[in-house]
């Protein structure tokens, strides 16, 4: 019963919260409205979430929220240092293919969101295939070194989030 009422209970929990959070004030009518969101949104789009398998480990969702938000905040600082202080010359922007050891398209949907969130770094494109995403960084001396990075401090995490 409780299934049927909420096929994707982490969608339902995240819907009230951005709900409330956009209403900016607690009251009980926006919790009430919040929480019919957060029951009709899942089971109007359920029929689109075909083999919807969660998440693996969700206990280490609070721990990569808590480093895609230290990295745009170091980012943030890098970028702008770049602005005010690199020469237009000195750039070095870069395209970066990520191939994905990532399979279920959630996953990749956090990815590319996690680089594109990153200050300097833009998620432009997937494959056909979903086994690379194209990756602009607006300057990258070392390509290498932002693709290992991505690799290891993102992807690594998000299968273990995920699968």
């Amino acid at each position: 019963m409780i299934r049927r009422l909420l096929p994707h209970p982490w969608l339902s929990v995240t819907l009230v919260l951005v709900w409330m959070a956009l209403v900016n004030r607690w009251a009980v009518g926006s919790l009430v409205f919040a929480v019919i969101i957060g029951i009709v949104v899942p089971l109007m789009t359920a029929p689109y979430w075909p083999g919807a398998q969660g998440y693996g480990k969700p206990h280490k969702i609070p721990a990569y929220l808590t480093i895609v938000l230290w990295d745009i905040i170091k980012a943030n600082f890098a970028v702008a240092r770049i602005v005010l202080f690199t020469p237009r010359r000195a750039l070095r922007p870069a395209w970066i293919s990520v191939p994905l050891d990532l399979r279920r398209p959630e996953a990749i949907t956090a990815l590319a969101a996690t680089i594109t969130l990153t200050p300097g770094t833009v998620s432009c494109d997937l494959s056909e295939d979903g086994r690379a995403l194209l990756v602009h960084a607006m300057h990258a001396p070392d390509p290498q070194g932002i693709l290992d990075e991505i690799k290891t401090r993102y992807e690594a995490r998000l299968k273990e989030i995920f699968e």
